[in-house]
């Protein structure tokens, strides 16, 4: 079977904000091999412009297709590398776990482990840190950008300008990630293809460098619909050659391409509106009218119906993963859909070590509280914490569940928020928040008539008060925990701005599911949804005071380059100690309004 792909972490130098396409390039200049080879100080290795105005010759595009089809390869692995994928294949269990459900997952509290004893080393806790767990959170980033540079590097790339652009524009998605897992990195010298970076850069100068090249690639694949139609043939061939392209995109406008960097350039311009409300503002409003996506086709990530299996079922066969408390508390709380077909109930009996009580199987959904200090065992007979709820495999099997990049309720959550900032967003917050609940389904796209959640919608939208709902823990480790979701679903135009907020971002986060990296995100910067404390936050690196949540995944440098380069500049550019609790620079400590 075919895979499909919807294609779909200061202020920027002075001297990259000047350099346009149009800086660089004449209408009227033939796009040929002879001209990039002969015209090296302009086009060699420079990842920040691409030539989209000058008029291709079926010469030098022939050449350049012909010369790069190994690098075009790398497209393919960079996209798996960023959800989980390596050495070239599909996302899969490992590199899943170790970038999203040791980390972000976690920090989300989406779920929790259920066991201490790893292969690889022992995760005590929610926030357990250690080098065998977080001296690689730039992994993912650093496999997808060794597998993107040499392409956009190479001279001939600029012959075929929109193959460049779409390859930028995946990089710009793994860059824009990893900014925010841990902060400042050497993001100028990465997209320099440097083989010794040393430099790291501020998150300001990432965000913005990001959004520059953004507005580059859409200007250069907007420009394409007027292209030959023999040109547009041949990027159509390497794209559904070379790269499994999003099956609803024809080839003939790119125009999902053009959503997909849009919708970045909103979700980028959110996440900076309290450091930079002006700009976050200006950011959000041009990348509406330029056109985000709105459509369930126009989605981007890595479609699993392609013949593989989601990583999560795999993790949770191994007993790697329970929900967590907080987000049983949540489910229960709005009646959500998905507690009525997604989650498992306890596998096994539970017994009270306090009461002596059991809770028999299959008896209610029931999550593990973040942070618990959880002992050995993967198996029900050496550890009763695997009889607490986790996916339904078979559900999550038979849905298709893609590993989106950008999907469309986040996008509609997003401009429901702007809306109720007074931006103009193109419709009302209170019609955006809607269509965002309708489209949140997790399910594959095209199963949107087969979906339980969307016959499950109805009365959920109606849901005027939260349920009342207490988390019991079955073991009986601590007292009952009364939830603390005091918001409905149902939108009241009555509701002050930041009960409004709070629905939004409550059913942003459910919407996300498990997009957890993005998910924590929104969660540090609006404190939404409410959730119960993490345990034992001592359990971390000492920096979290109890009731506070983690910022930032720390480098915990081990190699001696390593411990140099950020005593030399990665503190100076964060501001702050390398500590789970420092902050990151969009993520201050302000009122969301």
């Amino acid at each position: 079977m075919k895979k499909y792909i919807i294609i779909a972490s200061s202020l920027f130098f002075a001297s990259f904000a000047m350099q346009s396409c149009l800086d660089f390039d004449d209408p009227g200049t033939e796009l040929g091999v002879g001209s990039v080879i002969l015209d090296t100080d302009r086009h060699v290795g420079n990842v920040d412009t691409i030539p989209y105005l000058n008029q291709p010759t079926a010469e030098g595009v022939d050449s350049a297709i012909t010369a790069l089809q190994n690098h075009f390869g790398q497209i393919l692995t960079g996209q798996y590398n960023m959800r989980g994928g390596k050495e070239g294949g599909t996302p899969a269990e490992h590199a899943y776990q170790r970038q999203y459900s040791l980390g972000p997952d976690l920090y989300a509290q989406y779920f929790t482990l259920p066991h201490k004893d790893f292969m690889y080393g022992s995760h005590t806790s929610t926030y357990n840190v250690s080098a065998e767990f977080n001296n690689n959170a730039l992994g993912a980033y650093t496999m997808a950008k060794n597998a993107f540079m040499p392409l956009l590097h190479h001279p001939l790339v600029d012959s075929i300008p929109e193959i460049k652009a779409i390859t930028l524009l995946y990089y710009s998605v793994i860059a824009q990630e990893q900014a925010d897992l841990s902060g400042p990195y050497t993001y100028l010298e990465d997209k320099q293809n440097s083989e010794t970076p040393y430099e790291y850069n501020d998150v300001k100068t990432i965000y913005y460098g990001i959004v520059e090249n953004l507005d580059t690639i859409i200007n250069c694949l907007k420009h394409y619909p007027s292209r030959p139609e023999w040109y547009k043939g041949k990027i159509k061939q390497v794209l559904n050659t070379y790269t499994d392209t999003n099956p609803w995109e024809d080839g003939s406008t790119l125009e999902s391409y053009v959503r997909l960097a849009n919708s970045l350039k909103l979700r980028m311009a959110m996440h900076i509106v309290k450091v930079e409300p002006e700009t976050a503002k200006r950011w959000a409003e041009e990348a509406v009218a330029s056109g985000v996506i709105e459509d369930i086709f126009q989605q981007h990530g890595i479609y699993t119906s392609s013949g593989f299996a989601h990583p999560l079922i795999g993790i949770c066969g191994w007993g790697d993963l329970c929900i967590s408390a907080s987000l049983e508390s949540l489910l229960m709380s709005l009646n959500h859909p998905y507690a009525q077909y997604l989650f498992l109930k306890n596998s096994n009996d539970i017994k009270n070590a306090r009461t002596k009580e059991i809770t028999p199987a299959g008896t209610r959904i029931c999550g593990i509280r973040s942070g618990t200090l959880v002992g050995d065992g993967q198996l029900y007979a050496q550890n009763e914490r695997q009889a607490y709820s986790k996916y339904d495999t078979q559900e999550l099997s038979k849905q298709q569940p893609p590993l989106y990049f950008v999907k469309l309720a986040e996008v509609y959550f997003l401009r429901a928020e702007g809306a109720l900032r007074g931006w103009n967003m193109g419709g009302t917050a209170e019609d955006f928040y809607k269509l965002g609940i309708q489209k949140a389904y997790f399910e594959d796209p095209s199963r949107e008539a087969r979906s339980k959640y969307v016959r499950l919608l109805d009365a959920y939208m109606e849901q005027e008060n939260p349920v009342e709902y207490v988390s019991v823990d079955p073991m009986g480790n601590g007292p009952d925990w009364q939830s603390v979701t005091k918001i409905g679903v149902k939108w009241n135009n009555a509701d002050d701005q930041e009960t409004k907020l709070e629905k939004i971002i409550t059913q942003k986060y459910l919407a996300l599911f498990p997009l957890s990296t993005e998910a924590w995100a929104e969660l540090r910067r609006t404190g939404y949804p409410k959730l119960f404390p993490v345990l034992n936050t001592d359990d971390g690196d000492g920096s979290i005071a109890q009731g506070d949540m983690i910022r930032r995944i720390p480098w915990v440098p081990t190699s001696p380059t390593d411990i140099e380069m950020v005593e030399n500049s990665g503190i100076s550019a964060l501001g702050g100690p390398d500590e789970q609790a420092t902050r990151i620079w969009w993520d201050i400590d302000a009122p969301n309004f």
